[in-house]
């Protein structure tokens, strides 16, 4: 295949602001993963799929194998029947486990590309 560009599973991104590894990066309609530590204006690797902990909205209540949501003005994961704000990433992965309502939690879901920011 002469086409192939990568295996996609991550993508360089220039970075617009300061990163530790493991801290979800927006990109587009992609909440990705970064791989390293990154400065304002380093090119880093971020994951864009495989399954990662995230940070969970306290009130949210997601079952195993639902669509999530991210939230960008929270940082956190969010179930899918919010009504998502403007800037939010609905879509963009799945839960790989349940996780009701706590405080504190991540949960773990795997990356795939969002069905959009809302506008």
């Amino acid at each position: 295949m002469r086409n192939r560009v990568q295996n996609g599973r991550r993508i360089d991104h220039t970075l617009a602001a300061a990163v530790s590894s493991g801290d979800v990066v927006v990109v587009g309609n992609m909440v990705c993963v970064a791989s390293v530590d990154g400065e304002i204006g380093d090119t880093i690797a971020l994951a864009v799929s495989e399954v990662y902990n995230l940070p969970k909205l306290d009130a949210a209540v997601i079952a195993q194998g639902e669509t999530v949501a991210y939230d960008v003005s929270a940082g956190e994961v969010d179930d899918n029947a919010i009504t998502p704000a403007a800037g939010d990433i609905t879509n963009f992965g799945i839960a790989w486990e349940g996780k009701g309502a706590t405080t504190g939690e991540s949960i773990a879901v795997l990356l795939t590309p969002g069905t959009g920011v809302v506008n």
